[in-house]
């Protein structure tokens, strides 16, 4: 019942928001400006379909790796996938010494698993089989595809101060419903709603990919420990600046408090206690 509400809170969050970015076209330029709207959503997500992949693991300075540079990595990568039912992804490994891993790609044809140097030194042979299972459960559901299309549209409502001088206000347009001040306040808060939406899609698919991946390392109990050492860690060596903004990609946030509350709706991760308590609950 948990992973069908959270399929489904997954689909709800990302027609919102795909809602929001029309909306944003309609009142910027009436039908016209809905049309441009759907024209420049395909061809964001255009390109996050087919380089996110690329730009992350260049963003990352990630270099792969095969069976002889780093033959334990790779056979535990290709008995995970095994067990998940996936092909083997590709491997790479990144020189960060904040530790923290990724999963990247279109497909599970076309994907990616990297960790950081920093994982690799921390987490032991169980923690690490439980994170790269994590990984293996975003790429078997997709998440690397649904997230950084999310991630991509809710990106573009950053740029709606440009696009409301664009339009001209968005106010001269006989279409448009509510003048000056309700399209001056859509694009205040409009970027603020699609950022929060976009991170509750990401919460949502942190809670798949935890029970999936215990189910595909066989146990939850690496993966506990991989995220309390994870978040412990990454508090006190921060991801290095050169990093991609895409903190959803991660298996924790990086540079992030344990959070709650209100700030809670605007962290890409669920507290790391909530997602112990519920593998915990598998155990």
């Amino acid at each position: 019942m948990t992973r069908l509400w959270n399929h489904t809170k997954t689909a709800l969050l990302m027609g919102l928001l795909m809602g929001l970015f029309l909306a944003g076209g309609y009142l910027l330029g009436g039908s016209a400006g809905m049309t441009l709207g759907l024209i420049l959503g395909g061809v964001m997500n255009f390109g996050a379909f087919f380089y996110s992949d690329k730009l992350a693991l260049t963003a990352m300075r990630g270099q792969e790796v095969d069976r002889q540079s780093a033959p334990d990595l790779i056979e535990m990568v290709e008995r995970l996938s095994r067990n998940a039912g996936l092909p083997m992804p590709r491997v790479y490994i990144c020189p960060q010494q904040a530790p923290n891993a990724f999963a990247t790609g279109r497909s599970p044809k076309h994907a990616a698993v990297a960790v950081t140097h920093g994982a690799l030194g921390l987490l032991d042979y169980g923690e690490l089989e439980g994170v790269i299972g994590h990984e293996l459960a975003h790429i078997k559901h997709r998440d690397t595809l649904i997230s950084t299309v999310a991630a991509t549209i809710a990106g573009v409502f950053s740029y709606l101060p440009y696009m409301l001088m664009f339009g001209g206000l968005g106010g001269g347009h006989r279409e448009n419903p509510l003048g000056v001040v309700g399209v001056l306040l859509f694009v205040v808060l409009a970027p603020l709603a699609a950022a929060m939406i976009q991170m509750g899609i990401s919460r949502s698919r942190e809670y798949l990919a935890d029970a999936e991946g215990a189910r595909i390392a066989g146990t939850p109990h690496g993966l506990i420990g991989a995220l309390r050492k994870l978040e412990s860690v990454g508090r006190r060596v921060p991801m290095a600046s050169e990093g991609p903004s895409q903190n959803h990609m991660f298996i924790v946030q990086p540079l992030s408090g344990k959070g709650g509350g209100f700030a809670s709706l605007f962290s890409t991760h669920p507290a790391t206690d909530d997602r112990i308590a519920r593998l915990r609950e598998l155990a």
